[in-house]
């Protein structure tokens, strides 16, 4: 039995440099979702391939999507082939509309400059 191609994590940036020649096909995801197909192909580890390194991201994805942290292969260069899967997290930055002032950890302040927002794509690639 030939083993099929394992699910692509991707983010932004990997996100654009995969999508080459080829047509594919993009469905929004909601968090529970993306985190039903995350884990029933992690099960197995080798079946979820990391694409991208931002530990911020990790933190978030892992945080909101509820999932257990998992330690993925991670392949910079991977390619999305006819017919494999893959889920795609994508950040939104807005800037603050207002910029309230926080005290850290120690007492210095703070100024909230920015939004981020992330979502979901599950992308195959049709051809």
């Amino acid at each position: 039995m030939e083993k099929s191609d394992p699910l692509l994590l991707l983010d932004n940036g990997t996100l654009a440099y995969i999508l080459g020649d080829g047509e594919y096909r993009f469905t929004n995801l909601k968090f529970e979702e993306a985190k039903a197909i995350i884990e029933m192909k992690g099960e197995a580890e080798e079946e979820v391939v990391q694409v991208f390194r931002n530990p911020e991201l990790e933190k978030v994805m892992y945080a909101y999507l509820g999932l257990e942290e998992m330690k993925f292969d991670y392949e910079p260069g991977a390619h999305l082939h006819v017919g494999q899967d893959a889920i795609a997290f994508k950040l939104y930055v807005t800037p603050s509309g207002t910029q309230p002032i926080v005290l850290g950890e120690e007492g210095q302040q703070a100024v909230k400059i920015k939004n981020l927002y992330i979502y979901c794509q599950h992308i195959v690639r049709m051809k």
